[in-house]
């Protein structure tokens, strides 16, 4: 791994969290008609935190795509999933609360389940998979996941459903990010006329905004903390089942490479759920203080 695309996910984790905390702060006021519906993106466009955290998302992904023009799939996802981190500090900055042991823990086991995971799987880049059978088995079951997960959180609007709707949002995010991969590797073989040929780069937009409107309609329904770390955790999974899948990243397969990398995938996930629910991760989440419709501010 180069130091470049370290410092690109890296960069790009720090803007997707800052920018999840901000799109929360904002999509807590919005209507429960808009739940799941295109209107919410068309509401909160009124309110400037918003866009502001939009634009750092924004930000992240496209640091996020140049780190995975660099590195492998199965690289940058990991690092990625480092977001949560700025997260966190941005809302103990503004609660005042300290880390403690659940914070330290959350801390050193996601970033010591990156580290293993990276360190054991040893991802190297292959040549992409041209099996189209396999590579839209892989496509339509991270989709059909998704869509699955949607169909129940909206016969329910709490309890489980902003999670679901988090673990959905992250699986097409990881998808976007290896159709992202892929958009590159056309653009730099064939060129552009090639790359506004290809399906790619419109998928990459389909599930960006779709991915927007789920996690937006998490975000409105309840705490940050019931939503994050989920999406946190469902995003680098998704995106290294697509790397291994149909791009041909490649990992060490011996037993011992296996039992870490399986280590650091469980560190991670443990390591989002504690942060995530660290008193630290603003609850955002006021039934008194919801409004009828936005005004901007």
């Amino acid at each position: 791994m180069s130091v470049l695309v370290l410092v690109l996910a890296v960069s790009a984790a720090c803007c997707l969290g800052f920018g999840f905390v901000l799109q929360q702060a904002a999509a807590r006021h919005a209507p429960r008609r808009d739940y799941l519906s295109p209107r919410l993106l068309l509401d909160l466009m009124q309110v400037r935190s918003w866009l502001a955290g939009v634009g750092l998302m924004v930000s992240g992904m496209a640091l996020g795509a140049l780190a995975l023009g660099k590195g492998e799939v199965s690289v940058v996802e990991p690092l990625l999933a480092t977001n949560l981190l700025f997260a966190m500090a941005l809302s103990r900055h503004r609660t005042g609360q300290r880390l403690g042991r659940q914070g330290w823990a959350g801390l050193w086991l996601l970033a010591g389940g990156v580290t293993a995971f990276l360190l054991g799987g040893r991802p190297q880049g292959g040549e992409t998979i041209t099996n189209a059978l396999r590579h839209w088995l892989v496509v339509g079951v991270v989709v059909g996941i998704a869509l699955l997960l949607t169909t129940f959180a909206k016969r329910s609007q709490h309890g489980a459903a902003p999670a679901l709707l988090a673990v959905a949002a992250g699986l097409l995010y990881g998808l976007q990010d290896a159709l992202t991969r892929m958009s590159g590797e056309v653009l730099s073989d064939a060129g552009w006329t090639a790359l506004v040929t290809s399906w790619q780069p419109y998928a990459v937009v389909v599930l960006g905004v779709t991915g927007l409107i789920l996690v937006q309609s998490a975000f409105e329904t309840a705490p940050l903390r019931m939503s994050l770390p989920a999406l946190t955790a469902a995003q680098p999974l998704a995106g290294i089942a697509c790397g291994i899948g149909f791009l041909g990243d490649q990992v060490r397969t011996d037993a011992g490479a296996l039992a870490w990398q399986a280590a650091g995938l469980v560190a991670i996930v443990v390591g989002i759920v504690l942060l995530g629910l660290h008193p630290a991760m603003p609850t955002g989440h006021d039934h008194h203080r919801r409004k009828r419709s936005l005004q901007p501010h």
